[in-house]
Protein backbone atom coordinates (compact mmCIF):
# COMPACT_ATOMS: atom_id res chain seq x y z
CA UNK A 1 0.00 0.00 0.00
CA UNK A 2 1.17 3.56 -0.79
CA UNK A 3 -0.22 6.86 1.28
CA UNK A 4 -0.05 10.13 -0.05
CA UNK A 5 -0.30 12.54 2.78
CA UNK A 6 -1.22 16.08 1.68
CA UNK A 7 -0.76 19.12 4.23
CA UNK A 8 -1.86 22.86 2.73
CA UNK A 9 -3.77 26.30 3.67
CA UNK A 10 -6.48 27.66 1.83
CA UNK A 11 -6.66 31.56 1.12
CA UNK A 12 -8.37 33.89 2.99
CA UNK A 13 -12.08 33.85 1.55
CA UNK A 14 -11.74 30.55 -0.67
CA UNK A 15 -12.99 28.27 2.14
CA UNK A 16 -16.30 27.49 0.63
CA UNK A 17 -15.22 26.75 -2.79
CA UNK A 18 -12.13 24.40 -1.63
CA UNK A 19 -14.32 22.87 0.60
CA UNK A 20 -16.67 22.05 -2.32
CA UNK A 21 -13.70 20.98 -4.64
CA UNK A 22 -11.82 18.51 -1.88
CA UNK A 23 -15.10 17.04 -1.36
CA UNK A 24 -15.71 16.32 -5.28
CA UNK A 25 -12.29 14.98 -5.74
CA UNK A 26 -12.08 12.83 -2.50
CA UNK A 27 -16.16 11.86 -3.37
CA UNK A 28 -14.70 10.46 -7.08
CA UNK A 29 -11.60 9.02 -6.05
CA UNK A 30 -12.64 7.24 -3.61
CA UNK A 31 -15.55 5.70 -5.59
CA UNK A 32 -14.76 6.31 -8.88
CA UNK A 33 -10.91 5.08 -8.49
CA UNK A 34 -10.56 0.76 -8.33
CA UNK A 35 -7.11 1.73 -6.25
CA UNK A 36 -8.10 4.06 -3.89
CA UNK A 37 -8.82 2.64 -0.69
CA UNK A 38 -8.86 5.86 2.09
CA UNK A 39 -9.35 9.44 1.33
CA UNK A 40 -9.58 11.66 4.18
CA UNK A 41 -9.99 15.49 4.68
CA UNK A 42 -9.00 16.84 7.76
CA UNK A 43 -9.63 20.19 8.83
CA UNK A 44 -7.50 21.99 11.98
CA UNK A 45 -9.33 22.12 14.92
CA UNK A 46 -7.23 26.07 15.63
CA UNK A 47 -6.83 27.30 11.97
CA UNK A 48 -9.82 26.36 9.66
CA UNK A 49 -7.62 27.19 6.68
CA UNK A 50 -5.32 24.67 7.48
CA UNK A 51 -6.03 21.20 6.02
CA UNK A 52 -4.95 17.77 5.52
CA UNK A 53 -5.44 14.60 3.29
CA UNK A 54 -4.42 11.30 4.27
CA UNK A 55 -5.09 9.07 1.05
CA UNK A 56 -4.52 5.06 0.69
CA UNK A 57 -3.95 3.80 -2.96
CA UNK A 58 -3.45 0.05 -3.89
CA UNK A 59 0.10 0.44 -5.20
CA UNK A 60 2.26 3.21 -6.86
CA UNK A 61 0.25 2.61 -10.49
CA UNK A 62 -2.73 3.60 -8.24
CA UNK A 63 -1.44 6.87 -7.29
CA UNK A 64 -0.37 7.68 -11.20
CA UNK A 65 -3.94 6.39 -12.45
CA UNK A 66 -5.44 9.16 -9.61
CA UNK A 67 -3.25 12.10 -10.80
CA UNK A 68 -4.60 10.86 -14.55
CA UNK A 69 -7.91 11.13 -13.62
CA UNK A 70 -10.57 13.79 -15.08
CA UNK A 71 -11.54 14.75 -11.18
CA UNK A 72 -7.85 14.96 -10.58
CA UNK A 73 -7.53 17.95 -13.08
CA UNK A 74 -10.52 19.66 -11.98
CA UNK A 75 -9.08 19.35 -7.93
CA UNK A 76 -6.02 21.07 -9.52
CA UNK A 77 -7.26 23.99 -11.48
CA UNK A 78 -9.73 24.77 -8.25
CA UNK A 79 -6.12 24.14 -5.90
CA UNK A 80 -4.40 26.77 -7.86
CA UNK A 81 -6.99 28.98 -7.41
CA UNK A 82 -8.27 28.22 -3.54
CA UNK A 83 -4.55 27.32 -2.06
CA UNK A 84 -2.31 29.26 -0.76
CA UNK A 85 0.83 29.31 -3.25
CA UNK A 86 3.84 27.54 -1.91
CA UNK A 87 1.83 25.97 1.14
CA UNK A 88 1.03 22.43 -0.10
CA UNK A 89 3.56 19.65 1.04
CA UNK A 90 3.19 16.23 -0.43
CA UNK A 91 4.05 12.89 0.88
CA UNK A 92 3.99 10.00 -0.77
CA UNK A 93 5.40 6.79 1.42
CA UNK A 94 4.93 3.36 1.90
CA UNK A 95 2.32 1.78 4.30
CA UNK A 96 4.23 -0.32 7.16
CA UNK A 97 1.46 -0.71 9.22
CA UNK A 98 -2.13 -0.24 10.40
CA UNK A 99 -4.14 -0.73 13.18
CA UNK A 100 -8.09 -1.00 13.24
Amino acid sequence: MITLTVDLRVRPGHLAPFLAAIEENARRSFTDEPGCRYFDVSQDLTDDHHFTFFEVYADEAAVEAHRAAPHFADWRAAADQHVVPGSQVNLLATRLFHHA
